[in-house]
């Protein structure tokens, strides 16, 4: 499978390629910084320069030719404002799944968040609210293409050892999961074409990775 990975140099996106390429996959990862290229290749992930804050459609389609999947991984990470949540976090999500048509590859995951669907409390962090809002348009420009996209909304995201051990479905109660765990799930997600159509969040929990991306479809 070749998997093209938004976002690439991102601590998911590293964590996937390793997962990918340990399979014998080829994972292509598109960065905004060419000085991020050496930590792909050593993820074992092939480095594409494509800032998607500024790119075009063609541009980015013309990355995919072959793909069998794309995944959107990016995010404007700690620090960024308001503004680069939206140009970021939704637009260059946007953009991939416009590639993404014109390229003609069907699946499309995208790491989303939980805590989306609700509009943000009064007295919530702007840029956090930002963040928010951010994701959840995303989430609606790409559920409502033809695309046979998975929307994936981990919990809050830690840097624990990866337990292999999950808890996914359409809801779950609030948690944490680590972000190997995060990387399993999208490879698993990627070899199992029921679960497009569907959002489904994360956190950890008790059943193995390989029961519950079968469980969360009903099969």
């Amino acid at each position: 499978m070749r998997v093209v990975i938004a976002g690439g140099h991102g601590k998911i996106a590293r964590l996937l390629e390793r997962e990918l390429a340990g399979r014998g996959d080829t994972a292509v990862g598109l960065i905004r910084n060419p000085d991020h290229a050496a930590a792909l290749t050593a993820a074992g992930a092939h480095p594409v320069v494509c800032d998607l804050e500024h790119a075009t459609v063609d541009t980015v389609a013309g990355h995919l030719p072959g793909a069998d999947a794309v995944v959107f991984a990016a995010g404007a990470g700690p620090g960024s404002g308001a503004a680069r949540k939206d140009t970021v976090d939704r637009a260059a999500a946007v953009l991939l799944a416009d590639a993404a048509q014109a390229a003609g590859v069907r699946r499309y995951l995208l790491v989303s968040s939980m805590g989306v669907e609700a509009p943000p409390a009064p007295g919530t962090d702007a840029v956090w609210a930002a963040y928010l809002r951010a994701k959840k348009a995303a989430e609606d420009d790409v559920t409502g293409r033809d695309l046979d996209w998975t929307v994936l909304r981990p919990g809050r995201l830690t840097d624990d050892a990866p337990t292999g051990r999950i808890t996914l479905a359409r809801h779950v109660p609030r948690g944490a999961v680590t972000r190997a765990d995060v990387a399993r799930v999208l490879v698993a997600l990627l070899y199992a074409p029921d679960t497009a159509g569907r959002i489904l969040e994360l956190v950890d929990g008790d059943t193995p990775i390989g029961d519950a991306v079968p469980a969360a479809t009903g099969r």
